[in-house]
């Protein structure tokens, strides 16, 4: 007699969405989209086995990483996060840039000076997630969001880029960039003595279980919106 719930659950694990977060950078000493990165790492959403990995904050070390990412799995969809440390909402970002230009050293002490991610590449590559369905559920969930033009110039923008290039065309693939933490605003407060001026920017944060949901809503969205693979033969 077959066995259908066993080929069900084979095929069921062979679903997998990546989701990828950093590092800690810079004067941050956490960074929420490697938390939740690995928060989601085993679980299952949409039916589909969540693979959650870190990447390190070195242009030097970034395509590797990558490589290590997507090692031993076929995702049906790949969602990257990263921090955007004076955003105040979850940010969508539409475009990445083919260019890195760095405000403040990587990890590796690089800093990249108007250098092209690469040099025969696209000048940009549009984010291929389902954002404005992503946008509308976040906001129906009460969840402050936006849209965002570019990625900006730093590791999460040629994270972006790279992987748009990397994957194929038909595979759902983008960026979120995620608010600082309430204590990484504390401790920020805490360094001034609390006198950080009422028009100091950056001062804004989301709780990291409000930020976990907002990207569990994004997966489920990408998922559902994502085409359904082909059946094995046989």
């Amino acid at each position: 007699m077959a066995k259908p719930r066993a080929v069900n659950a084979a095929a069921r694990s062979a679903r997998v969405a990546l989701v990828t977060g950093f590092d800690p950078f810079g004067s941050h000493i956490v960074n929420p989209s490697a938390l939740i990165a690995r928060a989601l790492n085993g679980t299952e959403i949409a039916g589909t086995r969540i693979v959650g990995r870190v990447l390190p904050v070195a242009l030097a070390g970034l395509d590797a990483a990558i490589d290590t990412a997507l090692a031993g799995i076929k995702p049906r969809i790949v969602l990257a996060l990263g921090l955007a440390a004076s955003e105040p909402v979850i940010r969508l970002e539409r475009v990445a840039l083919n260019c890195a230009d760095f405000n403040i050293p990587d990890n590796a002490g690089a800093i990249a000076r108007g250098a092209k991610l690469e040099p025969k590449g696209p000048a940009a590559r549009e984010s291929r997630l389902p954002l404005d369905l992503i946008l509308e559920r976040l906001l129906a969930a009460g969840i402050p969001a936006r849209f965002s033009e570019t990625a900006g110039l730093y590791l999460c923008n040629a994270a972006m880029y790279r992987l748009l290039g990397r994957l194929p065309a038909s595979l759902p693939c983008g960026f979120v960039h995620l608010p600082p933490l309430p204590a990484q605003i504390a401790a920020l407060l805490q360094a001034h003595a609390g006198r950080a001026g009422e028009r100091t920017p950056g001062l804004a944060s989301m709780g990291l279980e409000m930020q976990q949901k907002a990207v569990e809503i994004a997966l489920a969205a990408t998922l559902g919106a994502a085409p359904r693979a082909a059946p094995a033969a046989g």
